[in-house]
């Protein structure tokens, strides 16, 4: 049975899809069969994986009827699939807006792949939208991709209430995996003092490990590759496999 992880964060440029993207395909180096679905319709995750141009996206399983298993490519990394997304995913909330059970229209497509993986990831949109509603709804855990900033504290703020609102109306069981410190420079005040507030407030929920910023990783994706693939001894593919490594500690034991 697959553990489902919605990387979310509902302010942009905090390193979310960079975060999936990469974790994803160390989930699959550790030997975990794992699922990357692009719920952005920027696609950036898709293109992160080499599956940019798709003809057959997430909108099309969502809206046109077809099978989870009809819609997943497979990529050239290690245990890694994929569902990709283009922009056609831009108009899922006016296509959403009329339909029964909304939210749960993920969470329904995911029942027949359930068994074929140990974890599926995905990518939401920067925005609390109903694509995010569905991925929250289908999911086990949240895992939120965090800026060293002042300003991701808000946003932080504004998704704990999220979750705790999508836990009381449509999923009883989802919870917080926890919180990846991303762009972190350790020489910065500022950095220290936001990480000491996250602590604070989510004792327990911070991943050990936060992820520098390293131009490597910045590099990466105009290769679509992940970073292990990419350059597997820069800072960053070390520290997000460590993260990786982490997050099935917490998902297999329930941390």
């Amino acid at each position: 049975m697959s553990t489902i992880i919605a990387f979310a964060n509902q302010k942009g440029g905090v390193g979310k899809t960079t975060s999936a993207v990469n974790i994803a395909a160390d989930l699959g180096c550790l030997g975990k069969k794992t699922l990357l679905v692009d719920c952005d319709p920027q696609g950036n995750a898709s293109s992160g994986v080499g599956a940019e141009n798709s003809e057959i996206t997430l909108y099309d399983m969502l809206f046109s009827g077809l099978e989870a298993k009809k819609v997943i490519q497979k990529t050239k990394f290690k245990n890694l699939d994929v569902i990709p997304s283009d922009m056609n995913l831009a108009a899922a909330d006016i296509a959403l807006a009329d339909e029964k059970n909304r939210e749960s229209k993920l969470k329904v497509a995911f029942d027949s792949i359930k068994e074929e993986y140990d974890y599926i990831i995905l990518d939401c949109p920067p925005s609390l939208s109903l694509i995010t509603l569905n991925a929250l709804t289908a999911s086990n855990y949240v895992v939120v991709p965090m800026q060293c900033e002042y300003f991701a504290l808000e946003g932080l703020s504004q998704l704990v209430f999220t979750i705790k609102q999508v836990r009381r109306l449509y999923n009883p069981n989802l919870d917080l995996l926890g919180v990846i410190l991303t762009m972190y420079d350790g020489r910065l005040n500022l950095t220290v003092q936001v990480m000491e507030e996250v602590k604070k407030h989510f004792p327990g929920k911070v991943f050990r490990n936060s992820i520098p910023r390293n131009v490597r990783l910045s590099e990466a994706p105009s290769h679509s590759k992940p970073i292990n693939y990419y350059d597997k001894f820069s800072r960053g593919a070390l520290n997000y496999m460590e993260v990786a490594r982490e997050l099935i500690e917490r998902a297999e034991h329930n941390i």
